[in-house]
């Protein structure tokens, strides 16, 4: 560990995530990390193949646990990451997942229950006690969440998105964390719309977190990867063999990226941040505009509890356009600066009709969902109020 981390008082995130995961500071060393790039070491070390750790992942490691005030694991993408998580149920195992959960979650579900190795249920997760009626369907039986030798127990697992992707809707976490441990089940959270400098859901009581650390952990749209973040020693082993085995493996440069891309997460998302903030505020006047979905606006369901769990409202959001798909899809064609493309995080801002994909049919087919980078936020506007207003 750098000593960095064990200075009094505390440093703050922002300054973590610059100065963990360095080289030991001694006389001569390098001040950034190198990338280890091998197969295999020696005999008789810490390291024995290439399959089960990397010094370069582990730098990264280092800040995202610390950050998340956990352990972390770092892993191919952020799918590898969330099949990582969801393989350590036993089988049969069962999930409650937000009906508008990511796409490629809900994806991965529905190609397990179709083989028989999970069950699960949606649920609209802003409606707390909708989502804990999901879940006492599943559970077993009363009692505190117990593992077993896969991670965890028969009970299930609750899956959370908050703010959810994309229709921006905000859990009530702490409240769904007891209900569904008073039932005995295990709770995620999907935390890349935020990262832990907006919220830290370990710290409101969730046994794991879930990272697309390819958007804006890495910033830059040129990384893939994923991370898992949990405190329990026996569910990181777990998770540990399941990315040995499966082959989840991140590849050292990939990591190295993530890691340059995590020292300027604070300026990043600050800057975003305030960028999405304004927008929203303005598309919500726009008469081209039929709703605006960001929990930083105070007409927004989920804004008070945005308030109590989240530092801040983050850089996502989403609106529909009046006169439906056609002309949703024909405001995105318009655009000169803001890019059409699937992803978010990245220091530019992209834009996607979400409704065209498969899967994403019961979405208002007018949706836009918008990542705002840190473009000149009067440029954004141009973009935007030029596209709608044509």
């Amino acid at each position: 560990m750098n000593p960095v981390g064990a200075q009094v008082p505390p440093l703050h995130p922002e300054s973590l995530m610059v100065h963990l995961g360095r080289p030991e500071p001694r006389p001569g060393a390098p001040v950034s990390p190198p990338v280890v790039m091998t197969s295999t070491y020696r005999q008789d070390g810490r390291l024995v193949y290439g399959r089960d750790g990397n010094p370069t992942w582990e730098a990264l490691e280092e800040v995202l646990g610390a950050l998340e005030a956990g352990s972390a694991l770092s892993f191919a993408s952020g799918m590898a990451a969330i099949a990582a998580v969801i393989e350590c149920l036993p089988v049969p195992g069962r999930v409650v997942v937000a009906a508008d959960a990511y796409n490629g979650t809900r994806r991965l579900l529905g190609d397990l229950a179709g083989r028989g190795r999970l069950r699960f249920r949606t649920t609209d997760i802003s409606d707390t006690e909708a989502t804990l009626a999901a879940c006492q369907q599943f559970a077993s039986g009363p009692g505190r969440p117990s593992g077993t030798a896969d991670g965890f127990g028969a009970a299930g697992l609750l899956w959370i998105e908050s703010p959810s992707n994309p229709l921006l809707a905000l859990a009530d976490i702490p409240a769904l964390v007891a209900g569904a441990h008073a039932l005995g089940m295990h709770v995620v959270v999907d935390n890349t719309f935020n990262t832990p400098l907006v919220q830290r859901p370990l710290e409101l009581g969730v046994d794991a977190v879930v990272h697309s650390a390819t958007k804006l952990l890495s910033g830059h749209s040129d990384v893939v990867l994923g991370a898992v973040v949990a405190r329990d020693g026996g569910l990181l082993e777990s998770l540990a063999t399941r990315r040995s085995l499966h082959g989840g493996i991140p590849g050292p440069w990939e990591a190295w990226l993530a890691l340059r891309g995590v020292r300027t997460l604070g300026v990043r998302l600050d800057r975003a941040s305030a960028n999405a903030a304004e927008l929203a505020r303005r598309l919500q006047d726009h008469v081209a505009v039929a709703v605006v979905r960001y929990p930083g606006l105070p007409e927004h369901p989920g804004h008070e509890r945005a308030l109590r769990q989240m530092d801040g409202f983050g850089t996502m959001m989403a609106f529909d356009v009046l006169g439906g798909a056609a002309q949703a899809g024909a405001v995105v064609s318009r655009l000169r600066l803001i890019t059409p493309a699937t992803s978010l995080g990245g220091v530019e801002s992209l834009i996607e009709r979400r409704g065209r994909l498969a899967g994403e049919e019961g979405l208002p087919p007018a949706l836009l969902r918008l990542s705002v980078g840190i473009e000149s936020v009067e440029d954004l506007w141009a973009d935007l109020d030029s596209a709608l207003s044509a």
